[in-house]
């Protein structure tokens, strides 16, 4: 069942184990033209949703390798062409068919998906959105930002979080890399409170906007 369809997009979310990682495959309804995005374990889940429309791209948001381990055999599986960042390429078991760049557009049938690059995850993070439907990856989860292993990480994801993707509209929809799924209005708020409190310059690691 899809995740979204409005008759303008169809949206799938696979969630995958072993860490509950999610891959996406977004439809063209009229043409039938799809892209993944990310490749965690459970392939097979993957291409099983993906049967039946036409794989244009793989789109990998960064290359932590819960997001990656699942991606030459879906890449077998559909012959689709590897879009990531250059700045996370090298960790790609062999080179990408293709290296993005902030703001390229992928033209799915009669939809546009867009590329953000919102580095501070890792330096060659990228979320896709694509109307009011935003990939965020391992970028931005309900309640925080992803995992930050230094001080300058997490002030490089946040500021990506609030000067890339906040000034989308508040009612896109957010599907992050991990688990549920929120909408920039909750995360603004949230984001909001947080903003508002002193931290410690050493502050990294798992930020909730709210406890943090």
């Amino acid at each position: 069942m899809a995740l979204h369809y409005d008759g303008e997009v169809r949206i799938y979310k696979v969630s995958c184990k072993p860490f509950d990682n999610n891959a996406y495959i977004v439809v063209d309804p009229q043409t039938n033209e799809s892209v993944i995005i990310d490749t965690p374990d459970e392939p097979e889940k993957v291409l099983e949703e993906a049967k039946g429309t036409r794989v244009k791209a793989i789109l990998i948001t960064h290359n932590h390798q819960d997001h990656l381990v699942g991606l030459e055999r879906i890449r077998a599986g559909t012959n689709a062409p590897v879009w990531i960042h250059s700045a996370d390429a090298h960790a790609l078991s062999r080179p990408p068919e293709h290296l993005h760049g902030h703001g390229e557009v992928l033209l799915l049938g009669r939809l546009q998906l867009k590329v953000l690059h919102t580095p501070g995850h890792t330096a060659g993070a990228a979320c896709y959105v694509l109307g009011r439907h935003l990939f965020s990856g391992d970028t931005l989860f309900p309640g925080g930002p992803g995992h930050s292993s230094t001080p300058e990480s997490l002030q490089q994801t946040i500021k990506s979080i609030t000067g890339i993707l906040f000034p989308l509209s508040s009612e896109t929809a957010v599907y992050p890399g991990h688990g549920a799924d929120t909408d920039l209005d909750t995360s603004k708020a949230e984001y909001h409170v947080f903003a508002g409190k002193p931290h410690q310059p050493d502050l990294r690691g798992d930020i909730n906007w709210l406890t943090s």
